[in-house]
């Protein structure tokens, strides 16, 4: 099908949710993709953050066909193999000690919350309900984790939401007056990611763990889009120094293929019982293979060339006239420019590069293993871009 007709059907029969760029892609290589009409496209956007390893990449595509040639599903009532890797790779490479297993990260943000409500009623009984997240969050599409997205720009039409979920600037007396004493958990993104690329404040972040701890109210980390090597360490709260009692991530964990996963540490770890969550796909054997795959490549000398390849990249941009400020933590970059991020995405596009918007920034996710080659002719795209 060439462009037209792919449009075409799109148009008609598509839930008109989406805002899509005027381009299908039919195949690539790395981080270098291929439209309908056989143009190439440097990838900096990666799916959103999703393949972590660029497309095709022969190492993740023979895990999963080799899982195809196997079985492509099998229900939770029984086990799986590369599902019981999968659990034992996060645990070892995290300290986790459980693994629960959903399809996105809103999932993995769900399980995480009623996990939080359920730990706290068990010890303190009703009354202690509440969820904080942080102003400028996002945490999924569903109405639990909806209502726990700071931004109000997501909250129109939806109400009612869900009760006893509050958002609170990122300082802590915010956060203690937030709280109340009725709070049960806080959910935070070490690195925001559709607000803007913003890394939150260290002090902070060492600040609100220990008044967590104080009070027994369990900190969650969403590594949703951070997760995964995406900042140059595995998960982002490394870089922070602190010891979550829950961890969501899901994006690049399956490098292509649709997986979250929330993880329960030494206080959670028996919080979820038979019956209390559960999910249809969660732990896709296919899917699991595939991020098996990645998590066994994501090692120290991987995460040293995303270090390495993300100080290349932010010396390069901060170069670049019309950047006016580069945030984010490793391969997780935001750009401030003078120009609509909308309008120079589109620019970039028609130019052959792929680039995303959060907000009033210019966003940079490519896959982790993308050349040098391949940085240099997107940088160059991307100046010549801003510079008209």
């Amino acid at each position: 099908m060439n462009f037209d007709q792919i449009k075409n059907l799109d148009d008609a029969y598509g839930a008109e949710v989406f805002a899509r760029f005027p381009v299908a892609f039919v195949g690539g290589k790395g981080a270098t993709l291929v439209d309908t009409e056989g143009k190439e496209y440097i990838d900096f956007g990666a799916g959103i953050a999703v393949n972590i390893f660029g497309a095709c990449d022969e190492g993740w595509k023979s895990a999963v066909i080799d899982q195809l040639n196997k079985i492509q599903h099998v229900s939770n009532y029984y086990y799986c193999e590369p599902q019981a890797k999968l659990m034992e790779l996060l645990c070892e490479k995290t300290g986790a000690r459980r693994v629960f297993f959903g399809n996105s990260g809103a999932e993995a943000n769900e399980c995480a919350l009623k996990a939080a409500r359920k730990y706290s009623f068990e010890k303190y009984g009703a009354g202690r309900s509440r969820i904080i997240s942080l102003n400028g969050s996002f945490h999924g599409r569903t109405l639990f984790t909806l209502t726990a997205t700071g931004q109000d720009s997501f909250h129109k039409y939806f109400d009612p939401f869900v009760p006893e979920v509050v958002s609170a600037d990122a300082n802590i007396n915010a956060i203690k007056k937030a709280a109340d004493g009725k709070a049960c958990a806080v959910i935070i993104e070490c690195v925001q990611g559709e607000s803007g690329v913003n890394a939150l404040d260290k002090n902070f972040v060492k600040a609100l763990e220990a008044y967590c701890k104080e009070n027994d109210i369990l900190l969650i980390c969403d590594e949703v889009q951070t997760g995964n090597g995406r900042t140059g360490t595995l998960y982002a709260y490394e870089q922070y120094g602190i010891s979550p009692d829950i961890v969501t991530t899901a994006k690049g964990l399956g490098g292509g293929l649709p997986i979250g996963a929330c993880l329960f540490f030494h206080k959670t770890e028996h919080v979820l019982t038979a019956g209390d969550h559960g999910s249809t796909f969660g732990g896709n054997p296919v899917c699991c293979a595939g991020a098996v795959n990645v998590l066994e490549r994501l090692d120290e000398e991987c995460l040293m060339e995303v270090r390495a390849k993300s100080e290349y990249m932010r010396t390069k941009l901060r170069a670049i006239d019309g950047v006016k400020e580069v945030t984010g933590l490793g391969l997780m970059i935001g750009l401030s420019i003078d120009k609509s991020p909308k309008e120079i995405a589109k620019a970039c596009l028609k130019k052959g590069l792929l680039v995303l918007t959060a907000h009033d920034r210019l966003r940079i996710v490519p896959p982790l293993n993308i050349g040098k080659t391949e940085i240099d002719e997107g940088l160059t795209i991307l100046r010549e871009v801003l510079k008209a």
